[in-house]
């Protein structure tokens, strides 16, 4: 399925037919330390009443972002959790794969969900609102195409009076193009943008904003549960020091997470050898970066010492078999040669 064919069919159906469902995210109890992260929590689903004009813009705005993106002429090719998503439009299998957030679209979605009757109703100290979704359907196919975007917590305002869980830190406020004046804005109130995180339909996701989409069906915090269990395995070679730099960046920077799970796809991450660090000394060197080597072990010491350290250990330097010509990317996926 292509972009282009996604977009007629939403345009082939009919704005009235569309929906709007908000989904929330809760912890499961009885949760094991070493359950994964995509298994952790729950996902409800909601369905939500929405005016004309509303159902109008989400209408256009979904048709409008798919144009934008299929004149970029992206590249569609599989998730790949290191590659950038400049580019690149990416698609993501849902077939077998068993994520919690799998239930929202196999079940919860086509189970008419319950109707919201106020956003403070459905928040609570466990559970909160984690993203929305609108629905196109064909009536004469039951053909649904889902469209997502992560809803961050600014974007939420509820009244204090109504819930323990508050979003609401200032007063809202409209200014009427009628009254002319600065008037309270009363109410829930949800920021809905014209953006898209993802396109789901038929298995498959096709991902536009591939930092939403992790966000959404649990994979960057998967990432950063996986980071830390690559630095702990790191720490048992005894090969390198000052993993606790690594560890700090660990707690506040999502791209880290990301290199240390390409790193996890290495073969030899585990059993780092003398031999290897001169290989890594040896590859530094024809390439002008500078590795901090003490009594025979790497040293990280300094923050360019973590980018240095992160790029041997994932291969980072790579060499076109055709062009001869050295490339620099974390990216890249190990091919067996034929003998």
């Amino acid at each position: 399925m292509t972009l282009t064919e996604l977009l007629e069919k939403v345009s082939a159906t009919s704005v009235e037919d569309s929906k709007l469902y908000f989904i929330t995210r809760i912890l499961r109890d009885g949760i094991k330390k070493s359950t994964k992260m995509m298994d952790k929590y729950l996902f409800n689903v909601y369905q939500v009443d929405i005016d004309d004009e509303i159902r109008e813009y989400m209408f256009d705005s979904t048709q409008s972002q798919l144009k934008y993106v299929i004149k970029k002429e992206f590249e569609m090719i599989d998730y790949d959790v290191i590659a950038d998503d400049s580019g690149h439009l990416f698609t993501y299998s849902m077939k077998n794969k068993a994520m919690s957030f799998s239930d929202v679209v196999y079940n919860k979605l086509s189970s008419n969900p319950p109707k919201v009757m106020s956003i403070s109703g459905i928040l609570s100290d466990i559970e909160e609102l984690w993203a929305y979704c609108v629905g196109f359907n064909d009536p004469q196919l039951s053909d649904w195409i889902y469209t997502f975007r992560k809803i961050q917590s600014g974007k939420v305002a509820v009244d204090e009076k109504d819930t323990k869980k508050s979003k609401l830190k200032v007063i809202q406020t409209l200014f009427s193009t009628q009254s002319q004046k600065l008037e309270l804005l009363k109410g829930e109130t949800v920021n809905l943008d014209k953006q898209i995180d993802c396109v789901y339909y038929d298995d498959s996701f096709y991902i536009i904003k591939k930092g939403g989409f992790e966000q959404i069906v649990g994979l960057q915090e998967e990432f950063k549960e996986e980071a830390i269990k690559v630095v702990e395995v790191l720490k048992k070679t005894e090969m390198i020091t000052g993993l606790e730099k690594i560890e700090e960046k660990i707690k506040s920077n999502p791209a880290i997470h990301k290199k240390l799970v390409r790193i996890s796809r290495m073969d030899n991450y585990q059993n780092i050898t003398t031999k290897d660090i001169n290989r890594m000394k040896t590859v530094c060197k024809k390439y002008g970066d500078k590795l901090n080597i003490k009594d025979g072990k790497l040293c990280i010491e300094e923050e360019t010492d973590v980018d240095v350290v992160l790029k041997m250990l994932a291969d980072y330097y790579k060499t076109g078999d055709v062009s001869g010509n050295p490339y620099g990317t974390f990216a890249g996926k190990k091919i067996e040669t034929k003998k």
